[in-house]
């Protein structure tokens, strides 16, 4: 028996609940089940094919909803899950016992092991380091804005891992060792550190770069890195910088060449100083996420619209509602 697991890309949380459902698949549904894992990017309209659900049984886990029949088990927390219309409607008809949406789910890892627990039975005790590590990533709960941008636990390096590798093969790897490899053993591993040694290398370079190109304005920071080589960029080295701004909008591009939009909301920060919903924000130009974080992307001859799109979003954040 095929399943497709359908998980957010380049995102230790989407990774995260990829192996967590695995497990909980095989404790409760099939024991004998073959994985394939599909990382999905967000895009302007529907991001899935019907390839993406050519198999036995499938899933969705942190990420976007869809409407294709085939579609099995849907896991997901954030607030732009449902952003085609009907979407909400298919789903809300749809209640199979199979298809879980919480936007105050901390992590969907975590999610998926509540409901693991509470409706099937199922105990993820065995998974507790990865369960604790997902839901502090990605909540940005880290005690202080050094830790994610020092890099030194070897979770954060996991999460560099995920960030940076572009290898299938190497992802759907990296999940299956998710469920029975301890962290500290795990980051050390030669497939990861083929990954993340130079991406340490290079990131010690982008806090520098980093340094000269954010521009704040108020308590809020802009940046361009449109004109820097397609790759991620560790989104809490400005905060870092500059730990007094409220939000962060800033332009890179991504592996694929496209040109990526990041926005969020200074975790550090009291959650009730946050003035505006950054999800509905990213909603409009095609994309989504949490209130307090999200993104767009836009194609990669589209460098003028996406920097306007940052200059629109900041100037919206600079106003007060």
């Amino acid at each position: 028996m095929r399943v497709h697991v359908l998980h957010h890309a380049a995102c230790f949380d989407g990774a995260a609940s990829a192996a967590v459902f695995t497990a909980f698949y095989r404790a409760c549904v099939r024991a004998d089940a073959e994985f394939i894992y599909i990382a999905k990017a967000h895009q302007q309209g529907d991001p899935f094919t019907d390839a993406d659900f050519d198999a036995d049984d499938s899933a969705i886990v942190d990420f976007r909803y869809s409407t294709n029949t085939r579609l099995g088990w849907f896991f997901d927390h954030h607030v732009s899950a449902f952003q085609l219309d009907g979407q909400r409607e298919h789903f809300d008809a749809h209640q199979t016992g199979r298809r879980f949406h919480d936007p105050v789910a901390p992590s969907c890892t975590s999610y998926i092991a509540d409901i693991g627990k509470t409706r099937f039975g199922w105990d993820p005790s065995k998974h507790a380091e990865l369960l604790r590590w997902a839901e502090l990533i990605d909540t940005a709960s880290f005690p202080n804005p050094a830790m994610p941008v020092e890099l030194d636990e070897p979770a954060l390096q996991l999460m560099t891992f995920v960030e940076q590798n572009r290898d299938a093969d190497r992802i759907s790897r990296f999940i299956t060792d998710l469920l029975d490899t301890p962290f500290e053993k795990l980051a050390q591993a030669d497939y990861v550190r083929t990954v993340v040694d130079p991406a340490l290398e290079i990131h010690r370079r982008d806090i520098e770069l980093m340094r000269s190109r954010v521009q704040v304005d108020g308590d809020v920071a802009t940046y361009d890195l449109s004109d820097q080589p397609p790759r991620a960029y560790n989104k809490f080295i400005a905060y870092s910088l500059y730990p007094e701004i409220h939000y962060l909008v800033g332009v890179s591009r991504g592996p694929d060449g496209s040109h990526k939009l990041s926005v969020g909301y200074n975790p550090w920060l009291p959650a009730g100083d946050r003035t505006h919903d950054i999800a509905a924000l990213c909603e409009r130009l095609g994309g989504g996420g949490h209130p307090y974080v999200g993104g767009a992307s836009f194609d990669a001859d589209a460098a003028d619209a996406a920097l306007a799109a940052m200059g629109k979003t900041a100037e919206t954040l600079r106003r007060r509602p």
